[in-house]
């Protein structure tokens, strides 16, 4: 859902998709995690490819999201969207009450 959303921002490689990921506070991402997930992604049609001349190095394989992808996005933020607030509901009753 998070490179998803990623990519709906811009199209992205692998390596700039980790610091992205990182600088968003996801530290302890590898790109060995994060690979896996594009080839899936790309694999189920979610996201497409193109490779891009790199004049520091080997060509970049830059991904954006499909059609599908974004639909697959949005549905996936509703549902975790619903799951927060079930969350936020079951630790607020969870949570100690103030007494006076």
């Amino acid at each position: 859902m998070l490179v998803l959303a990623l990519l709906t921002e811009r199209e992205s490689y692998g390596y700039e998709l980790v610091t992205r990921l990182h600088e968003s506070g996801l530290d302890d991402l590898s790109a060995g995690t994060l690979y896996p997930v594009l080839n899936r992604l790309e694999r189920d049609g979610q996201i497409s490819s193109r490779l891009v001349a790199s004049s520091a190095g080997p060509a970049r394989k830059y991904y954006l999201p499909t059609d599908t992808g974004a639909e697959q996005l949005w549905s996936t933020a509703r549902a975790w969207q619903q799951l927060a607030v079930t969350v936020d509901h079951l630790l607020a009753r969870a949570t100690p009450k103030e007494t006076s």
